[in-house]
């Protein structure tokens, strides 16, 4: 007794070497250790950025004239607004900037060099989509140093006179969709998606592996029972809480929060729905492929932070390199976040809202195949 009492060296390190080796043995635990920490530092190192700059923008005029070539060349040497479309009609540029393809609208009046010239200061109308007010923030403090300086290379010499002491022009600037610029109404729809999209995969991926352990899998597969029926059957139960979690999280964001609904509800159910699906197939993939639930709460894990931090959530996803936008476009986060707040802050209709929901659906079939062929190769 006073022997095995004793501590000894040789017994810590056989009690290190096996739990090593049992660590080694579980891949996904070890991947966790090792990848998360990789994840983190090339999300927050290269793809995180508060500060957006190449922000598409539509410019309005049918006649620039010199000084307004003056004034767009300096908004887009800012860095911060990149001309992607013109139109002559205040209609067709609303319309770009109602589905999201332009985050500003900047509207030059025809005669607006005549008008500077004789010292009238003309009205700039710079309209900014607010869904995310922090997307085009900094674009927008950046203004009044261009309002002073853009045109002070061009009233020089015999227009010197004409160079007032305040700027040569107004910019009236238009918060659409969100007046006040409050964040609420960008975060609260937001976590609609959020909240979704880690319980839908997080429960359906404990569904089959809780089946596994519990020793229930063998009497499910002994029934008559296809994949597909096996698929259905335990994902819906899931789609009835998701709409649950709907109805608490939207009393709560029109009673509490007061965030406006200016489109149908019953689209955004509709929207809701493809989402959840997409999500819960996810969810079913994981659990064919996991051998436990804590494997099936790491695979979620993995799902859901790339997820929470490239569909624009927690940080404006044009402000995100190209390379790191092309990962967020395939998650179904980032399109249900544009739908969402179309909906509700906009009033989009499904027209508006198609470009996002094709890629949700072909997320949802490919998800959907996935987990109906591992499911298969499980049941074999």
């Amino acid at each position: 007794m006073t022997g095995k009492a004793r501590w000894s060296w040789r017994r810590t390190a056989a009690v290190f070497i096996k739990e090593l080796q049992q660590m080694l043995r579980d891949r996904l635990t070890f991947a966790m250790a090792v990848g998360v920490p990789v994840i983190q530092l090339v999300l927050f190192g290269y793809a995180i950025n508060t500060d957006p700059k190449g922000l598409p923008t539509v410019l309005v005029a049918q006649e620039i004239g010199p000084l307004g070539r003056s004034l767009v060349a300096a908004l887009a040497n800012s860095g911060y607004f990149r001309f992607t479309h013109r139109s002559a009609n205040e209609g067709d540029a609303d319309a770009l900037l109602e589905s999201g393809q332009a985050q500003f609208m900047i509207v030059l009046p025809n005669d607006f060099s005549t008008r500077v010239l004789r010292g009238e200061h003309p009205a700039v109308l710079v309209a900014m989509d607010a869904t995310d007010p922090a997307a085009g923030g900094n674009a927008v403090a950046a203004l009044a140093q261009i309002q002073q300086q853009a045109l002070a290379h061009d009233l020089v010499g015999p227009l010197a006179s004409q160079q007032p002491r305040e700027a040569a022009f107004e910019l009236r600037i238009h918060r659409r969709y969100n007046p006040e610029g409050l964040s609420r109404y960008n975060i609260v729809p937001g976590l609609i998606g959020t909240i979704l999209t880690m319980t839908m995969v997080m429960l359906t991926g404990l569904a089959m592996t809780r089946e596994r352990e519990r020793g229930t899998m063998e009497n499910l597969l002994a029934t008559p029972v296809r994949p597909l029926e096996v698929m259905l059957g335990k994902i819906l139960p899931y789609v009835l809480i998701g709409y649950l979690q709907l109805g608490v999280i939207m009393a709560a964001a029109w009673l509490l929060f007061e965030v406006p609904m200016n489109g149908s509800f019953a689209l955004l159910l509709a929207m809701i729905g493809v989402f959840m699906l997409a999500n819960l197939g996810v969810g079913f993939t994981f659990s064919t492929l996991a051998r436990n639930q804590l494997q099936a709460l790491q695979m979620t894990f993995f799902f859901f932070l790339p997820s929470l931090l490239l569909s624009g959530f927690m940080f404006p996803f044009r402000g995100m390199p190209r390379w790191a936008q092309l990962l967020g476009e395939v998650l179904p986060l980032t399109h249900f976040l544009r739908i969402v707040r179309g909906i509700l802050l906009k009033g989009n209709g499904l027209t508006q809202l198609w470009p996002e929901l094709w890629p949700m659906a072909l997320f949802l079939a490919a998800a959907a195949a996935l987990s109906l062929l591992r499911y298969r190769q499980t049941v074999d």
